[in-house]
């Protein structure tokens, strides 16, 4: 390079570079900000949620102490609770003539809306039937009552219900059976405490449609008198039977007798040994279930 072209260099390009300012110095300009704003920003921040906040958690950014919101206290925590005084079809359920009032531990039978056709009242506190609680609903044709603590049921708390087909008054706590309606089909005593003095002469002898009888789990001492000839299923396994005549099932005084129509009998779980009474026997279609040795 002559002379004269650094003469040129030097007096042109040297104080064009001093006015650009150096890229690194550029960089930390940049980020030069105030942080005594952001701190007050985010101080004013944390202040306004601690006091709109209801639910959750807020820690603050000082000292890390966790503060919990307080919650709405101005309404009261009441348990739940089963109102039996309600109106029968709000305590229960009504449809299409079906009441179901089950496990809402009522202690009485609600009253029934007249067109009721089917009660189903299972497990619930019951104690007691009254002649008064279906006088008024001729129109029953079930009644489900399984699972109380039924102890009583009056006279002609049924009898009157001429259109009753099926009573179940299974797991309760009876010793004597009630007056049965004329046209029951179905009745279920299971597990209950019914001795055999407990159950009428003639409980069952006018009963002409009965079909189905179940008394196990019970403490009867015999099996129950004039059966009718309608059943198809007696059940009394589980009992104290201890034993049976010829004329319990079939009829001593004519051999060519059939009980045509019963199906089965049940007699396991009691003390007696059937074998021991064959004539008791000889005019069933098949031979009971139950001990014979």
């Amino acid at each position: 390079m002559t002379t004269l072209q650094t003469m040129f260099f030097l007096f042109f390009f040297v104080p064009l570079v001093k006015l650009v300012p150096p890229i690194q110095q550029e960089s930390l300009n940049l980020y030069e900000y105030d942080t005594d704003i952001f701190e007050e920003l985010f101080k004013q921040d944390y202040e306004d949620k601690s006091q709109d906040g209801k639910d959750g958690m807020i820690v603050s950014p000082d000292s890390n102490i966790q503060l919990e919101l307080q919650r709405d206290e101005s309404v009261p925590k009441v348990p739940p609770t089963k109102d039996t005084n309600l109106p029968t079809c709000l305590l229960c359920v009504c449809l299409s003539g079906s009441v179901y009032c089950e496990e809402i531990d009522i202690t009485d039978i609600p009253p029934l809306p007249k067109e009721t056709a089917y009660l189903y009242a299972r497990f619930n506190k019951i104690k007691r039937v009254a002649v008064s609680d279906f006088a008024d609903i001729p129109t029953l044709r079930r009644i489900d009552l399984t699972g109380n603590m039924i102890e009583e049921i009056e006279d002609g708390a049924f009898s009157k219900l001429l259109l009753l087909e099926e009573l179940s008054l299974a797991e309760n706590k009876l010793i004597r059976l009630p007056v049965l309606p004329p046209k029951l089909i179905t009745f279920n005593a299971n597990y209950n405490r019914i001795k055999s003095r407990g159950i009428r002469a003639n409980a069952f002898k006018k009963q002409t449609n009965l079909s189905y009888l179940y008394l196990a789990h019970n403490t009867l001492e015999s099996v129950p008198l004039n059966l009718p000839e309608t059943l198809r299923v007696l059940h009394l396994q589980f009992n104290n039977i201890t034993s049976v005549t010829d004329d319990t099932f079939c009829k001593s005084n004519n051999t060519r007798y059939i009980r045509s129509r019963m199906d089965e009998i049940r007699m396991e779980g009691n003390p007696i040994i059937l074998a021991k009474h064959p004539n008791a026997f000889s005019c069933l279609k098949t031979l009971p279930v139950g001990a014979y040795y």
